[in-house]
């Protein structure tokens, strides 16, 4: 989809209405260029842990906020950010036709309310600031509703050389006032943020005054680069006083952007209350405009995932596995049962979303899950076997069963009990031909089932099985082996012998 109107049709297409019942909202910050990320992918698009960034944000503001609306903001490729985040409850979309900066995409998105009909909380966030968690969220809301502030940022404290510390500055009162008096119960309030290009256009030799309360307060341009304490690009404001001087902010900048930081200043001026709060966790914090950096957060969040699991579950490499958040949380389910799981995640290997482990499965290299794979007791993924289903299908493997090397399974099937799957076999089913397989049943060789069901106490060899019912003829059920069974050709009269050259 292209074009403005495109746009503007697809965010009314896929957004729900504003439920004013609600008193809490959530502004996800997603329109921007991430040209320094280098990719044709939109930025908020890059996934952390498998999950794109911004789909990250949206999860914690949504676990961590109580019973709130969402709008979120959207500009550049609009269209794949909105796609893939798709229709949710409460979820708002504002498109943000031309990027002016983080105040006017708060302003985009503030016209999708009415004031006169809401008079709740405002949270504003960063669409790549994809560590965030629900409990860093809940932590900034509470201490915000704690406090009698009107404004409230959420603040980071960089580590290292300051000269790489490309983020705002937090600027408080510091000790003494410009003339050197001590400015009482003022000290250590938030004056304002200053963006490190501004601070970088600042003179070298004339000190930069700014005014609070009534009284300047002077810097050199060192003293504000070496500050430490910087915006995380996390808000929370009081909705009447944001939506009585969000359209008051100047572009008069480097940048020439409006600045959402520039509202502290104007709070200020008018009299609220502007506080800042640290969390304890400040890898929350993380945003990223490269790859390097993108890179860096997803080592974090593997590292994070392994430590909730390292006591529980037996990881063989920490640096090579890959295990979904709602996987994270089924097994820390299961555990809190009292029974040993006895699970094993071998090295490289992967559990995507909707695999449901079981007690003593041996997930072993490289192995790849995916999709709802439900797993019985007592099974062996081996190395380099894949089973992957579309959303609405299931694999359900039975209790006993071996999966071996390389296998292929795929779509709706269904394998029961003690069974063995050896190595290179092949089986796919379909929502309208599920593959159905018996328990005491061996499949091996180059074989190839679809759609097919299998009885049980069966051996499968070297066969090809499409759309097919294998019934086991002993009437006492003993073994049966059905091998080399191969369908006639299709297509047959396409097919001749090659000439040899001459």
């Amino acid at each position: 989809m292209s074009g403005n109107n495109g746009y503007k049709k697809l965010t009314e297409e896929y957004s729900d209405s504003f439920d004013y019942a609600k008193n809490e909202t959530a502004i996800i910050l997603a329109a921007g260029h991430g040209k320094r990320i280098k990719s044709k992918v939109s930025k908020m698009l890059h996934k952390i842990w498998e999950v794109p960034t911004v789909e990250r944000v949206y999860n914690a503001c949504n676990k961590g906020l109580q019973n709130a609306n969402t709008i979120l903001v959207v500009g550049i490729k609009a269209d794949d950010v909105i796609k893939t985040v798709g229709k949710r409850q409460s979820l708002i979309y504002a498109y943000q036709e031309v990027q002016r900066g983080t105040g006017h995409a708060v302003q985009t998105a503030l016209e999708k309310i009415d004031p006169a009909k809401y008079d709740g909380t405002v949270f504003i966030f960063p669409g790549d600031m994809g560590l965030i968690d629900a409990e860093t969220v809940e932590f900034f809301r509470n201490r915000f509703l704690e406090s009698s502030s009107d404004m409230m940022v959420l603040t980071g404290m960089y580590e290292g050389d300051t000269g790489n510390n490309y983020y705002g500055r937090i600027v408080r009162v510091k000790e003494k006032v410009a003339e050197g008096a001590p400015p009482g119960d003022d000290l250590g309030n938030v004056i304002e943020i200053i963006e490190y290009k501004d601070i970088l256009s600042l003179s070298d030799t004339e000190p930069y005054v700014t005014n609070y309360k009534g009284k300047n307060y002077s810097f050199t341009k060192k003293e504000l680069l070496e500050i430490r304490e910087f915006n995380s690009g996390v808000f929370a404001f009081r909705f009447k006083p944001l939506s009585e001087l969000i359209n008051k902010i100047s572009s008069d900048n480097a940048q020439k952007e409006i600045y959402l930081t520039d509202l502290i200043a104007l709070f200020n001026k008018n009299g609220y209350k502007v506080s800042a709060v640290t969390p304890e966790r400040q890898y929350a914090l993380m945003g990223f405009n490269n790859k390097s950096v993108l890179r860096e957060m997803d080592n974090i969040a593997r590292e994070l995932a392994y430590d909730k699991l390292k006591d529980i579950v037996m990881i063989h490499d920490p640096e090579d596995f890959f295990i979904d958040d709602g996987v994270i949380e089924y097994i820390i389910e299961m555990d809190k049962n009292g029974e040993p799981l006895d699970i094993e995640i071998g090295k490289g290997a992967y559990l995507g979303k909707g695999v449901k482990p079981n007690y003593n499965v041996k997930f072993n290299k490289n192995c790849h899950l995916s999709g709802c794979v439900e797993l019985g007791r007592n099974i062996i993924i081996h190395d380099g076997a894949h089973l992957s289903c579309f959303e609405n299908q299931t694999i359900t493997i039975g209790d006993n069963t071996k999966i071996y090397w390389n296998d292929v399974i795929r779509g709706q099937v269904k394998i029961g009990n003690n069974c063995a799957v050896e190595s290179g076999v092949r089986i796919t089913g379909s929502d309208d031909s599920p593959a159905i397989i018996g328990n005491n049943v061996t499949v091996k060789g180059t074989t190839y089932i679809f759609g097919s069901e299998i009885d049980d106490n069966l051996l499968i060899e070297h066969s090809v099985l499409i759309n097919k019912k294998v019934k086991n003829p002993n009437a006492d059920g003993s073994l049966f082996k059905v091998r080399f069974y191969i369908p006639e050709t299709e297509g047959a009269e396409a097919i001749e012998d090659k000439k040899a050259r001459m």
